[in-house]
């Protein structure tokens, strides 16, 4: 069905998507490459949203030579009016004869409804080139889209022996430089970083991007149940910092309107035993477009989300060190066997600096 140059251009357009890793959310990441005559006359990328669509940037690139052009595309092309006009319109009044595309867009508003119409109009339409590979870019827009909710990513650092503090709280800093700036360019992928009260009385973390070139910040989310934190802590820096607290306004009124002053939103999640309800935040956040959320928390939240079952992806930075009995990853119990413990595969492993990146998902998220 696909030849050997359908897929080296489909990996080109993969290539172009990926330059939008830091800057297209809400939106997915999109390249396409338009290809007439067996020459590239177009290429295109989707660099944020509002903007063009990789689409609309290749055909403007390629002009009268579009026509009788294959596009190939790591999205199925949109067929509904949001930020910008339908690409598949562009794509028909271009001529384009051909489209292969990676794979259905999981957008309700969409969802196959691109590629029927570009049937409709007589192009010949091809899907699921590469199909994996354009999934995984975008883990997130396809986890918000089809289970409401992003795709969570835990990070950690932490010794040999699995320990991510001294007893005393103490985790700055256990890896080296080269593995947190690997970390902050994991942090600039993300829609939202989210960490706790804890971490945050603790360490006091900027929680932003420093460490790699970033032209946005993503959203901080601090889950405060009792609406603890300090208005001078530095994840309310600049404002625009979420937090979810579990306790009715009128209990902290004086602090929800000294954080709102500061630029924070605060909204009260209740959840059982004064928690945070993490589930509804979540779906929060996805209604926000959050696709990633990028986690940076102590072992009482690491555990919490654990437990609920709601983390997808551990991203841990292992220094060659022994800690002993410190405090570790996450909070919790014991399996009562161990066919019963948490059970994830590795992804990848890779040596960063002196440390080792290592990234694990569970069975089934693989």
């Amino acid at each position: 069905m696909f030849t050997p140059a359908d897929h080296d251009f489909m990996q080109r357009a993969l290539e172009l998507a990926a330059l939008g890793l830091a800057t297209a959310t809400p939106n997915p990441r999109v390249g396409c490459v338009l290809v007439r005559d067996g020459a590239v006359v177009g290429e295109g990328w989707h660099r944020r949203a509002g903007e063009p669509h990789a689409e609309v940037v290749a055909l403007a690139q390629a002009g009268a030579r579009a026509r009788g052009a294959t596009a190939y595309v790591t999205l199925e092309p949109c067929s509904h009016h949001g930020r910008t006009p339908p690409c598949v319109d562009a794509l028909l009044k271009a001529g384009v004869a051909r489209v292969v595309a990676a794979m259905e867009d999981p957008n309700p508003a969409v969802n196959g409804l691109g590629l029927e119409r570009l049937r409709a109009g007589g192009v010949d339409v091809r899907c699921g080139l590469l199909e994996q590979e354009a999934r995984e870019l975008n883990i997130g827009f396809v986890s918000r889209m089809v289970r409401g909710r992003p795709w969570v990513r835990l990070k950690a650092a932490a010794s040999l022996d699995g320990r991510t503090a001294l007893p005393d709280g103490s985790s700055q800093w256990i890896t080296g430089e080269a593995a947190r700036a690997d970390g902050h360019a994991w942090r600039a992928r993300a829609c939202a970083l989210l960490t706790g009260i804890g971490t945050v009385r603790r360490d006091d973390p900027r929680l932003t991007v420093r460490h790699v070139s970033c032209s946005r910040q993503p959203l901080r989310v601090l889950v405060d149940s009792r609406l603890q934190v300090d208005p001078g802590a530095h994840v309310l820096d600049g404002g625009s910092t979420l937090v979810a607290c579990a306790v009715d306004a009128p209990q902290r009124a004086g602090k929800t309107s000294a954080l709102r002053e500061l630029g924070c939103e605060v909204i009260t999640l209740a959840g059982g035993a004064g928690r945070v309800d993490l589930a509804e935040l979540l779906r929060e956040l996805a209604r926000r477009g959050v696709n990633e959320l990028h986690v940076e928390a102590g072992y009482v939240l690491n555990g919490a989300l654990l437990r609920a079952g709601l983390v997808d992806e551990l991203l841990l930075y292992v220094a060659p060190t022994l800690l002993g009995n410190a405090i570790g990853l996450a909070e919790l119990a014991p399996p009562p066997t161990l066919d019963a413990r948490l059970a994830f595969a590795w992804r990848s492993v890779d040596r960063v600096g002196d440390d080792l990146r290592l990234v694990a998902r569970f069975p089934e998220k693989t």
